[in-house]
């Protein structure tokens, strides 16, 4: 990787843990600049504005690494409702970085960004059409496979599981507690077994 290049993933990689924490709207340039320990030349060589290093966080950190982690795992597991569950589990209660007390990125991205901003609204959409998408072509080899009821509609479980998982995310920040997150995966769960 070059020198450039590297500085660009560094300046993106600390700005989405500065806007993870304190929000897009209130993180500013000077912080952003300050933790990276970059020059304000360097910044502004590299972005134009923080609008325009909002979408390359998405574009160039969030959507890669959700399909890393996310949808080529659903590859690696006969039954898909068991690995839908999993990634769902892993993202409440096993991964490190998603602090309860901050929700989820890319629904913070979604509130603060989405309702003012086309180019933001658009990169998100992708990015959650491509998660449901992936959900919903799962359960359709499912089906295929004989694994879940044939008369399942796959994109209503996708679009429900995906907003639960916003919502109860939410919740969770709401409440600054994972409880929460197990009273939704129990119910999850349920609601899994009732559809083979």
């Amino acid at each position: 990787m070059k020198k450039s290049e590297a500085t660009r993933l560094t300046i993106l990689q600390k700005a989405f843990e500065l806007i993870y924490v304190k929000g897009f709207q209130t993180t500013s340039i000077d912080e952003i600049i300050a933790t990276t320990q970059v020059t304000k030349g360097a910044f502004y060589y590299h972005f134009k504005t923080k609008d325009e290093m909002g979408l390359a966080i998405i574009n160039e950190l969030m959507k890669p690494n959700f399909r890393r982690n996310f949808i080529e795992s659903l590859q690696n597991n006969s039954n898909p409702l068991d690995n839908i569950y999993e990634i769902i589990y892993n993202l409440l209660m096993e991964t490190d970085f998603l602090k309860v007390e901050y929700g989820c990125p890319t629904s913070n991205f979604v509130q603060q960004m989405a309702p003012w901003h086309t180019a933001f609204t658009q990169a998100l959409h992708e990015l959650s059409k491509e998660w449901e998408e992936a959900f919903t072509n799962n359960i359709e080899k499912g089906k295929e496979a004989g694994i879940i009821k044939k008369n399942v509609n796959a994109r209503e479980v996708s679009v429900f599981v995906i907003s639960g998982y916003w919502g109860v995310r939410n919740l969770g920040k709401v409440e600054n507690s994972k409880e929460v997150y197990l009273v939704y995966l129990k119910g999850l769960k349920s609601y899994f077994q009732s559809l083979q």
